[in-house]
């Protein structure tokens, strides 16, 4: 066997075992977290729904309650209703990052 063929096959060699490593790794994460099953993942949507809905609704709540108070040419429910959203949006957001940066720090931890 001639030098260049030596150094393909041995590149060769290494991408296998760089893929081989990548899947037991892979696998042994999956068993570590066999408690996060389907029910984790429902679990995360009602947290995110219930992020949104509730400042959605107490803003809503104070809108209503302003423009039963003080009747004015605006509607007050509709501005903070707008507000509630985009704040539970924010909120959801938070979250969504926050278990995104978790899952990115244990792949990490699995590749070193």
């Amino acid at each position: 066997m001639s030098d260049p063929e030596r150094r393909a096959d041995s590149t060769r060699r290494d991408e296998l075992v760089k893929k081989i490593a990548a899947k037991e790794r892979r696998k042994l994460r999956a068993r570590r977290q066999r408690d996060q099953s389907v029910w984790f993942g429902l679990g995360m949507f009602g947290l995110v729904g219930w992020s949104v809905a509730i400042p959605m609704l107490v803003c809503l709540a104070l809108g209503l309650w302003i423009d039963r108070t003080y009747p004015s040419g605006y509607s007050w429910t509709l501005m903070f209703l707008f507000i509630g959203v985009a704040l539970g949006a924010l909120n959801a957001w938070y979250w969504v990052s926050r278990e995104g940066k978790l899952i990115e720090a244990s792949e990490e931890d699995d590749r070193e």
